[in-house]
Order: structure tokens, then sequence, then C-alpha cells
């Protein structure tokens, strides 16, 4: 079977990552780097575990996970569905079975919230990995005085971290947010369709979704 070591040791995964997180960045875009897919592919795996999914399901959520992002080499808009495309013939030469790579490939082409939906349960593991990656380090643009709100945002997140508990059937992420740079109603202005989406996602695994800012329970 297809493991996330073997995606991480294709030239073509590779190059698409290391060039489309290069080309964000000409446009000033946050990081998509080998950081921001590892962390992605560790999340997503460590949701679908913690709640008692089969392995392989978990394998294929960190794979999906890893490989989230490639269609940001051709271009930003629509990147999910561009990285589905993909992904595809990358999962077929290596000989994944056509059930798996139908349930990556979803996955990918469903992770964002202008057109993405929880399709599946690695679908739904990746939308709530991917969006709990808000932090400042993610922020490129090295001047605040022309941070846009996307930017001012991120960089205002302090500490970020997703919480699965099975006991309870709850997802639960935690941020601390320095509301000097960011308003806590100014993170609801930017990401409220993210929310959405992660609370959808965790419905379909059977969960709550709740959201955490300064240790304020808001959703």
């Amino acid at each position: 079977m297809i493991t996330l070591e073997d995606i991480k040791k294709d030239p073509v995964v590779d190059s698409f990552i290391r060039k489309g997180n290069k080309y964000l960045g000409v446009i000033g875009y946050t990081e998509h780097s080998y950081r921001h897919v590892n962390l992605v592919s560790s999340i997503a795996r460590n949701v679908l575990e913690r709640l008692g999914f089969p392995q392989r399901q978990a394998e294929l959520a960190a794979i999906a996970g890893y490989m989230h992002d490639l269609g940001n080499v051709v271009n930003r808009t629509e990147h999910g569905i561009s990285g589905a495309v993909i992904a595809y013939p990358i999962l077929m030469q290596m000989g994944m079975h056509p059930d798996e790579i139908a349930t990556v490939i979803s996955a990918i082409a469903n992770h964002e919230e202008q057109y993405g939906n929880a399709v599946n349960s690695v679908a739904a593991a990746l939308i709530v990995a991917d969006k709990s990656d808000v932090h400042r380090s993610r922020v490129r643009n090295p001047d605040f005085a022309t941070f846009d709100i996307h930017d001012r945002v991120n960089y205002a997140v302090e500490h970020s971290f997703l919480w699965v508990a099975d006991d309870k059937r709850a997802i639960t992420m935690e941020l601390t947010i320095d509301i000097d740079i960011c308003p806590v109603m100014e993170y609801f202005e930017i990401f409220l369709s993210r929310m959405i989406m992660c609370r959808r996602a965790a419905n379909f695994l059977k969960c709550n979704f709740e959201l955490v800012i300064n240790g304020a329970k808001l959703l």
C-alpha cells in the first residue's frame, strides 16, 4: 500500500510544494511550505486516529494533508480542484488502488470553503486540520504598516492547537490572540466561513466543533 513516506519521496510532489509556496510568496500570500503541509498531514491523521477510524483511513488523511496544496503551483484560485487533478496521475503511477485515489483527490478538491464539502471522513479531517493552522509565523509580509486584514489576523494569533476528545466527541480549536493587533471580531470577519466549514466537517465525523479564543468558548 502507498504510504505518506512514499509520497514524500516523489520528486514531482516535492517540486510542486516548493514552487507553489514560492509563487504564493510572490503575491504576498501566507506561507504554504513544508511546515504547513507536514503539520496539516499530521493533524489530519491524528483526528481520525483519536476518533477510532481505521488506520488506513488515517494514513489516507495524512497523504491528502501532505498533497492538499499542490494546486498552488498552478494558481491560488480553485487550487483545491487543480490540486486534485495533479494528484490523480501521481497516485495512479504509484499504483494506489482507485478507490483510495478517489478518497484522496475528493478530499483535496473539497478543502476550501468557497466550494468544498466534507464528502468523506478523510475530507472532513483535512478540512479541520487545514483551517486550524493559523499563526503569525505564516505571515510573510515584513512591513506591519502594510498588513491587510488577512495578514493582521494571522499575525495576531500567538498560539493555536486542535484538540480531539473521543470521549466527548468534540473537536476544539483553541487560539490565543493578541487583541491589540486584531480584535476577535476581525477574526470572525475573515474566518467565519472557515469556522462554519469546520463545524460541518466535525458534524460529519459525529463530533461537535468548539472554538475557544483567549480562554472563552465562542462556538
